[in-house]
C-alpha cells in the first residue's frame, strides 16, 4: 500500500509541476572565418582566411530537428603563387571577392535538445550534422556570378538559458561553378569540369547566438 501511495504521489507531482516551455522558432546571428579551395589554392583551406557574418532563422519541429534559413556575407581570397602546382607558362593568379549566400538547411541533433522535462531526456548540449541547398552570388574582377551551392557540415549547440542558445558550426560549401575565383581561373588547365573536378569550394566556420520565441503550447498540458 505504501508503495502504491508513493507512486501515486510521484505521478501527481510530475503532472501538476509546471512544465518547461519550449518554442517553435529561433532567430539569431553569428560571425566567423571563411576558407577557399579552388584553382588559386588547392591544398590549404586556411592559407588565406576571410571573414563571415550570418543571420539565421530556425523552425524547430521537435527536439531532434531544426530547419534553418540562413544568410551569409563573407570574403574569400586566393593566391596561386603560394602553391606547389605550376600553371602553363608559369602564370600566377590571385583574387579576392565578397560573396552573399542564401540557403536552407536541415539540422539533425544527436540528442534531444532542450532544458527541463527529464522524461523527454532533454540535453542542454548536443552536436549535430547539417546539409542543405543554397545560392551564392559574388563579384570578382568586375564580373558578377551566381551559382547553386551544397552546404554540408557539423556543429554543436548549448543552451545558455531556457531561450538563449550558443552555437558553433563548420560547413563546407560545394559550388557548381569554376568562376568563384574569377574569369582568369575558369578552367586554367583545360580539363573538362565534372561534379567533383574543376569546381570551387569554400567554408564557413561561425560562432552564433540565438533566441527562441513563440511558445509551442501556451495553454495545453500535453506535449508530444
Amino acid at each position: 500500500m505504501k508503495i502504491k501511495i508513493i507512486s501515486l504521489l510521484i505521478v501527481l507531482t510530475a503532472f501538476l509541476a509546471p512544465a518547461q516551455e519550449d518554442y517553435r522558432f529561433d532567430i539569431g546571428g553569428g560571425v566567423g572565418m571563411t576558407g577557399y579551395l579552388g584553382d588559386a589554392n588547392t591544398a590549404n583551406l586556411w592559407s588565406r582566411p576571410g571573414f563571415d557574418a550570418e543571420l539565421l532563422f530556425r523552425y524547430l519541429p521537435n527536439p531532434r530537428w531544426g530547419i534553418k534559413t540562413n544568410f551569409y556575407i563573407g570574403s574569400l581570397s586566393g593566391d596561386s603563387s603560394k602553391m606547389t602546382n605550376v600553371f602553363p607558362e608559369g602564370n600566377t593568379f590571385k583574387f579576392s571577392t565578397t560573396f552573399f549566400e542564401l540557403g536552407e538547411m536541415a539540422e539533425f541533433n544527436f540528442f534531444n535538445y532542450g532544458m527541463g522535462e527529464t522524461y523527454r531526456k532533454l540535453k542542454r548540449f548536443t552536436p549535430y550534422i547539417a546539409a542543405g541547398l543554397g545560392v551564392t552570388a559574388w563579384s570578382t574582377e568586375g564580373k558578377f556570378g551566381a551559382a547553386l551551392t551544397i552546404p554540408l557540415g557539423v556543429g554543436a549547440k548549448y543552451k545558455l538559458s531556457e531561450r538563449w542558445n550558443l552555437g558553433f558550426e563548420f560547413l563546407m560549401k560545394k559550388t557548381f561553378t569554376d568562376r568563384l575565383d574569377g574569369p582568369q581561373l575558369d578552367d586554367p588547365l583545360g580539363i573538362k569540369s565534372s561534379f567533383m573536378k574543376n569546381t570551387d569550394w569554400y567554408s564557413t566556420m561561425s560562432v552564433t547566438i540565438s533566441y527562441e520565441f513563440s511558445k509551442r503550447c501556451a495553454t495545453c498540458n500535453y506535449k508530444d
